[in-house]
């Protein structure tokens, strides 16, 4: 089903003045100029913030509904996700900011304007615990964008919080993603278009036969029909071996035969 309503969730400091956000709100007025846009200013309390993004969205079709969330946003997508039953794109997603931002109290400012203030309190973790989820429940709804460069959050801890999701795990990159206008129209397509036209996501088990190379590891396949192929790396199954993340230029080749 193709989605209707779109919601951006920014991380800690953040706003929708962020690269990312911009870049997305743009991408999806030009594209997808009928898909209702969300991307709301997010208070410091947790608990506040889901309160306010709840309200907001209280009409919005749930079968037809998306979301996107960099690193704390990341972290609420996904607790969002679990409530709602939606795909959800992941941007460097923060999977225990109660442990990672306790160290981070007291007074914050905003990076994309140093002049707007915001206290970080003590409650804010126990808030942020309350919403942590400890397994996903369908892996199929959500899609990562993950770097190992990442010099705030650690990539294997958030690949091993989404077993069976589909990962895209970049070699190197940073927490901002700042390439992240390469990764664009793999993230969108992950959600499918306004015009009806779905993406094709790879499966977690395929029991019938595919046409393409698989992994003499894990047997897992690649499939020409989809946008998998990104500077040599793959949107692929967690449930496959890690060894699978880097294949030679020849499969990738072969791949759409």
């Amino acid at each position: 089903m193709p989605t209707t309503h779109l919601l951006y969730l920014h991380g800690f400091r953040s706003s929708p003045a962020s690269t990312k956000a911009r870049m997305t709100a743009a991408a999806v007025t030009q594209r997808h100029p009928g898909v209702t846009w969300l991307c709301p200013a997010l208070p410091a309390s947790p608990r506040q913030a889901m309160d306010e993004v709840l309200q907001a969205t209280a009409d919005w079709p749930l079968a037809t509904t998306a979301m996107m969330g960099s690193s704390l946003g990341g972290f609420y997508a996904t607790w969002l996700a679990e409530r709602w039953g939606c795909k959800a794109v992941l941007l460097n997603p923060a999977v225990h900011p109660a442990r990672d931002l306790a160290a981070h109290l007291g007074d914050q400012t905003v990076w994309h304007d140093p002049e707007q203030h915001f206290v970080f309190e003590a409650v804010y973790v126990d808030e942020l615990l309350a919403q942590e989820v400890a397994h996903i429940s369908r892996p199929e709804r959500y899609c990562a964008v993950i770097a190992k460069g990442d010099e705030v959050l650690d990539w294997r801890e958030m690949t091993d919080h989404y077993p069976g999701a589909t990962i895209k795990l970049l070699p190197g990159g940073d927490h901002a993603l700042s390439d992240y206008d390469q990764h664009l129209d793999a993230v969108l397509g992950f959600f499918g278009s306004a015009g009806g036209v779905e993406t094709e996501r790879l499966p977690r088990k395929r029991k019938a036969p595919m046409k393409g190379p698989s992994c003499s590891r894990c047997s897992s396949y690649l499939l020409g029909t989809s946008p998998v192929v990104d500077a040599g790396f793959f949107w692929l199954n967690r449930a496959t071996t890690s060894a699978c993340l880097r294949l030679r230029s020849a499969l990738v080749r072969s791949s759409c035969a």
